[in-house]
Order: structure tokens, then C-alpha cells, then sequence
């Protein structure tokens, strides 16, 4: 039996402030916000989280990370040192831990030139100060944390651009100090845990299969190549989102381009247990990463005014494959004539390098 999870809290960046969301259960349709942040004066927000009562928020900045009352008073923050002045190429993350006890803070140094390599740093959440560092052997743009649901540890999915993408986990017990495992691959992202924490998702680098592995050690369960799904590996990819539908569903993602060089793309629904593709699965999104599935039946997307929308359906027979404008960088061939589009044109993808990938879901 898995246990009934609280609230997931979401924030979206909107017009400079910090907007909340609580996703409880029975609420559909476009979010309101369940409370708005204000960051101090001239710090520009790169990546934020908030507490599950919504009374604290944490956000960084390239040169540091600050936590705020909901009331906008300043509970504490922390300066990365050196400060660099380097614009772009690194983005700075935070998530807060599962009991709310501390935030987990990922700098992304060595793309910042601050003279050492990254780091991830675990401070208090009330104090500010440094629970643990780790020294990490990486040179990321930026990463995506996973706090897991049930044990409280924290996956780390740091991407390096060009050169893959490297998995570390942190676990932190109340009386001890975090103990950091890094998983021995630099080619697979990290999508998504399953609602029960039992398993984790992963997407190879090079885009060619989505696998499934054991948690926490990492076995490898099952993979599903490109070819598995009934396309061909040298015309379409599988990309960098998707996620757990439900404890037993995930969504996997896949993309090509068509004849015509328009890009599209298509989600499929995949049985974790048996390890098998089921059919596809029609959702109203404007790109592959906008779609978020929560793990409970329903999923976000993004509405017209910035605002998340959670759906929730039983899946629908298969559709035409959305549409988008080709992205620079894409080196994929034409599909194959049975796979030509006839979906409308759909809001272009924003090319991202590996490092930024999945921008949206933030």
C-alpha cells in the first residue's frame, strides 16, 4: 500500500516574483497561486522552491542562495564565494528536503569560474548554516534535484552539456551527518522516481532508450530502445522528459522530424511492472518538457498566462503526433513516410543545451 503523499507545492517565476502553487486533491484546471514571493531588490531569480506550508520560500541566484517569510522577511542567505561575474552557462538549483529540515543547494562553480569545481552544499533550513559539501567532480551548466518520497534521500541529476550527465544521491539522516553516492554513469539523465520511490527513470544522453532502474541501488530493471516502440533509431529520439503517470504508468517521450523538416513529437504510455509499451498517450502541450506528470493520474501543462493547468483523463486512442517548428542543432533525418505529420503547427521548442534541459519544468 502506498501511503497517501501531501501536497506537492510548485513554484513558477512570473514577473519577477515567486508563485506558489499547492496541488491537492480535487483541485483541476488553471492553479491559482497559494502565495507570492517577493525576492529582495535586485536579485534575479534563477531557481525556486517553498516549504509545504507555504510560510518559507528558498530561491538562488548566481552568486548565492536566500531564504524568505512568506511576509518577505529575511530568514537568512548565503553568498557563493568568489562572486563571478559570468552571465550565462551555469544556473545555481535548490530543493528543500522532505521533512523541510534543510535545502540542498547545487553550485555549478566551475561554469562560473569561481576558481574550483562544483559543489552541493546542505545548509539548515532555519540557520542557514552548512549541514555538509561535497566536492564534486563535475563541470555543469546546471541540475535537477528529486527529493524521494519516502526515505527523504535526494537525487542530483547535473548536466555538463556535450560531455552526459552525472546521477549523485545524498541521503541525510536527523542524528548524522549526508553520505553521497554517485552513480557510475556520465550517460544517462534522470526524468523522474515513482510515487513509491521503489524505481527511478532515466533517459540515455545520446537520446537513444529511456531505462528504468531500482532504487536506491540503481539496477537497471528494464530498457526500452527507440526501435522498441516502432520507429527508427536513426530518425527519432527519445527525449529528456516524460515521467510517472502513476505508480505503475510512465510517459515516454519521443520526437523526430518530419519530411517537410517540421519537428514533432509524440508520448507513449509504458507498463513499469511488465516492462512493456502500451499505447499513446494525447495531451495539449506546446513542447515535449511541458508536460509534467504528477504521479497520480494527472499531469501539468502550461496555461496562456503563465499559470499551471492540471489535467486528468483516461488515456486516449492514438492521435496524430504534435508539431513543431524544427529547432538549430537537431540533426535527425526525415521519418519515415508512414509517420507523416498532420497535426497543427504548435508553439516552437526552445532549443536547450543538455545542461538546461527540461528548463521548463521548474
Amino acid at each position: 500500500m502506498i501511503p497517501e503523499p501531501p501536497p506537492k507545492v510548485i513554484t513558477r517565476l512570473r514577473d519577477g516574483r515567486i508563485h506558489a502553487y499547492v496541488v491537492g486533491a480535487g483541485v483541476y484546471g488553471t492553479l491559482e497561486p497559494a502565495a507570492v514571493f517577493q525576492p529582495r531588490d535586485g536579485d534575479e531569480v534563477v531557481a525556486s522552491v517553498v516549504r509545504q506550508d507555504v510560510e518559507r520560500g528558498v530561491y538562488t541566484t548566481l552568486n548565492g542562495v536566500v531564504c524568505l517569510t512568506r511576509a518577505g522577511d529575511l530568514m537568512w542567505a548565503s553568498d557563493f564565494e568568489p562572486h563571478s561575474d559570468v552571465r550565462h552557462g551555469h544556473r545555481p538549483g535548490c530543493a528543500l528536503s522532505q521533512d523541510g529540515r534543510t535545502v540542498w543547494v547545487y553550485r555549478p562553480d566551475a561554469m562560473a569560474e569561481r576558481g574550483g569545481g562544483d559543489q552541493w552544499v546542505v545548509h539548515d533550513a532555519d540557520s542557514g548554516a552548512v549541514v555538509a559539501r561535497r566536492e564534486l567532480e563535475t563541470v555543469g551548466h546546471g541540475a535537477f534535484h528529486h527529493v524521494h518520497p519516502v526515505d527523504g534521500s535526494v537525487y542530483l541529476d547535473i548536466g555538463e552539456g556535450q560531455d552526459g550527465s552525472v546521477i549523485v544521491r545524498g541521503t541525510a539522516a536527523a542524528d548524522s551527518e549526508p553520505e553521497f553516492v554517485t552513480y557510475p554513469w556520465q550517460d544517462r539523465c534522470l526524468i523522474d522516481l515513482a510515487p513509491s520511490g521503489h524505481q527511478f527513470m532515466t533517459v540515455d544522453h545520446g537520446q537513444a532508450d529511456v531505462a528504468f532502474h531500482d532504487h536506491p541501488n540503481g539496477d537497471v530493471l528494464f530498457t526500452l530502445p527507440v526501435e522498441a516502440f516502432g520507429y527508427d533509431p536513426e530518425e527519432v529520439f527519445v527525449e529528456w522528459g516524460g515521467g510517472y503517470l502513476t505508480e505503475h504508468t510512465a510517459i515516454v517521450t519521443l520526437g523526430g522530424e518530419s519530411q517537410d523538416g517540421d519537428e514533432w513529437f509524440r508520448y507513449h504510455l509504458v507498463d513499469v511492472r511488465a516492462g512493456t509499451i502500451g499505447g499513446e498517450f494525447t495531451a495539449d502541450a506546446a513542447n515535449p518538457y511541458e508536460l509534467v506528470p504528477l504521479g497520480d493520474g494527472s499531469w501539468l501543462t502550461s496555461g496562456p498566462g503563465g499559470d499551471p493547468v492540471r489535467w486528468s483523463s483516461a488515456p486516449q486512442p492514438s492521435a496524430p503526433p504534435h508539431r513543431r517548428t524544427a529547432a538549430p542543432g537537431r540533426n535527425n533525418l526525415p521519418l519515415r513516410e508512414a509517420a507523416t505529420v498532420t497535426a497543427d503547427i504548435r508553439v516552437p521548442l526552445t532549443p536547450q543545451a543538455p545542461g538546461a534541459r527540461r528548463q521548463a519544468r521548474q
